[in-house]
């Protein structure tokens, strides 16, 4: 498995993304299931319909139809360590998006997670592993 962050998915709807490209080929390339935490379904719904348009958005929320992605709901547990993550991190500050990305993936057992953020992702500790793999 492979937890999504919310730039890939973006970067993958907007051809002017400077990742756009990379991450299309991650996507297209990748062979585990790839798990999209609803905080990042949000963020991205949010951000793709602000800035590319109610059809573009309608089209990514139809992609998240497809079998080998797989919507994840958040756990109490999650929003507990959420709030944990966001204090700890607080002179980041992390968020709590990417720290929904971090509780789901600890949660999971993920090790891998798909991100263009390396500000973030590579600063975190998560709980299971001294850190993430990254992808793109």
């Amino acid at each position: 498995m492979i937890v999504v962050d919310t730039g890939p998915l973006y970067a993958a709807a907007d051809i002017r993304d400077a990742h756009h490209a990379a991450c299309v080929a991650e996507f297209e390339n990748a062979t585990e299931q790839l798990v999209v935490p609803v905080s990042v379904l949000i963020e991205t719904s949010f951000l793709i319909e602000r800035n590319l348009g109610p059809h573009a958005e309608a089209a990514f929320l139809s992609s998240l139809a497809a079998p080998e992605i797989r919507v994840e709901h958040l756990e109490d547990r999650d929003i507990t360590r959420m709030a944990e993550l966001v204090v700890q991190y607080a002179d980041l500050p992390l968020g709590s998006v990417d720290a929904s990305v971090i509780a789901v993936a600890e949660r999971l057992g993920v090790t891998t997670v798909m991100t263009i953020d390396r500000r973030h992702f590579t600063v975190v500790r998560p709980s299971h592993v001294d850190a993430f793999t990254l992808l793109p």
